[in-house]
C-alpha cells in the first residue's frame, strides 16, 4: 500500500503545486484526475521520486520512502511510465524487455509479454527502439517493460498523451487486460473517461487539493457536469 501523508510541494516564486494532500492508495487500478494544471502529474512524480516533496511523507508498505530516489524506489517495487516514452537507440525490443525485468529472459517469456500488451511479437522483438516506432507502439514496449519487472506499483503519466484514435483504443483494451492479469496495483493520470470507468478507485485532484476520492459510479457523473457546464459557458464568454 501506497501512503502520502500531508504531501506539500512548492516551486521557485513560493508557487504552491499540492497543498497538504494526504491519500491512501491499495486498490488494483486507480486513477487520478482532474483539471490541466491541477497538480496530477507533479504527484505522479513525486510518488515515482523525480522530485521530491516540500512537506509531508510517502510510505510504501509501511517504509517510509520519501528521501529515496528514482532508482532507489524502482528498486523497492515502483514503476513510472513517462507521458513521452524514452528512445534507445540501437537497442532492440528484447533486450530492453529482459533488462528490465531484472533477470534472464527466454524468447518466449519475452514475447509472451508483448502479446499481452497487443503487439506481434514475430514482428517487434527484434526491431531497435528508434525513430520507426510510432508513439503508440513505443508507450505499448514501455508497458511491456513494467509488466515484465511485476512490480508492486505502476504508474502510468498521461498514457493516452500524443496517440491516435487508434493506438487509443487498442491501449484501453491493453489496460482492461492489466486489470484482470496484474497482481500490484496500477496508477494512471488521466483524464479520459474511457480509463477512469476501468479503474476500482477515482481521485480527482482540482487546486492542488484532493477534492473527491471513490468509485465511478460515484465521481464520473459529477466530472461529466462539470465538462458539461464549462462547454455552455465557453460561447458566452467570447
Amino acid at each position: 500500500m501506497l501512503e502520502l501523508k500531508n504531501i506539500s510541494y512548492i516551486v521557485e516564486g513560493d508557487k504552491e503545486i499540492l497543498e497538504d494532500v494526504s491519500l491512501s492508495i491499495d486498490d488494483k487500478f486507480v486513477a487520478i484526475t482532474g483539471p490541466n494544471g491541477s497538480g496530477k502529474s507533479t504527484l505522479a512524480k513525486l510518488i515515482a521520486g523525480i522530485i521530491h516533496p516540500t512537506a509531508g511523507r510517502i510510505y510504501l508498505d509501511g517504509e517510509d520512502i520519501t528521501d529515496l530516489n528514482i532508482t532507489e524506489r524502482a528498486n523497492k517495487g515502483i514503476s513510472y511510465a513517462f507521458q513521452q516514452p524514452v528512445h534507445f537507440k540501437g537497442l532492440k525490443v528484447k533486450d530492453l524487455i529482459s533488462v528490465a525485468s531484472g533477470k534472464t529472459m527466454s524468447i518466449k517469456e519475452i514475447c509472451d509479454v508483448l502479446s499481452e500488451v497487443g503487439l506481434c511479437a514475430r514482428d517487434y522483438v527484434n526491431r531497435e527502439l528508434n525513430g520507426s516506432l510510432s508513439g503508440g507502439e513505443l508507450k505499448r514496449i514501455e508497458i511491456a517493460m513494467i509488466r515484465a519487472r511485476a512490480t508492486k506499483l505502476s504508474v502510468f503519466d498521461e498514457p493516452e498523451a500524443g496517440i491516435d484514435l487508434w493506438s487509443f483504443n487498442s491501449l484501453i483494451h491493453v489496460f482492461e487486460e492489466l486489470h484482470e492479469r496484474t497482481e500490484g496495483t496500477i496508477l494512471i493520470i488521466s483524464h479520459q473517461e474511457r480509463i477512469l470507468e476501468i479503474a476500482d478507485k477515482i481521485i480527482v485532484i482540482n487546486g492542488g487539493h484532493v477534492e473527491k476520492v471513490g468509485r465511478g459510479e460515484d465521481v464520473i457523473p459529477g466530472l461529466l457536469y462539470k465538462s458539461s457546464a464549462c462547454q455552455k459557458l465557453k460561447p458566452e464568454a467570447r
